[in-house]
């Protein structure tokens, strides 16, 4: 995944996989479930099945990061959009 500078993701939960997000490059924060997280190229974070979340980009680069799901990805109703959020989210 890319998320441009000054991107911030809208705060999801998944219904049914947990997710391992590795960081290629960048700089920002992960919100999961209350907790904030400020992560770099290198950092590691675990999006636990049912937890909200939500991430940002800090800074004038892209933050890049590979996402592994387990189970696999089921399909497009997956992800669900929650209502609790770190920061103001973009209008869908």
């Amino acid at each position: 995944m890319v998320l441009r500078p000054g991107g911030v993701s809208r705060p999801v939960r998944h219904r049914t996989v947990e997710e391992v997000w590795y960081f290629l490059g960048g700089r920002g924060e992960v919100w999961i479930g209350g907790k904030t997280t400020d992560v770099t190229e290198g950092s590691t974070v675990v999006i636990p099945t049912g937890a909200p979340f939500q991430f940002r980009t800090l800074g004038d680069e892209p933050l890049r990061l590979l996402c592994v799901t387990s189970p696999p990805w089921p399909g497009d109703d997956e992800a669900e959009f929650v209502t609790e959020q770190a920061w103001q989210a973009p209008s869908p």
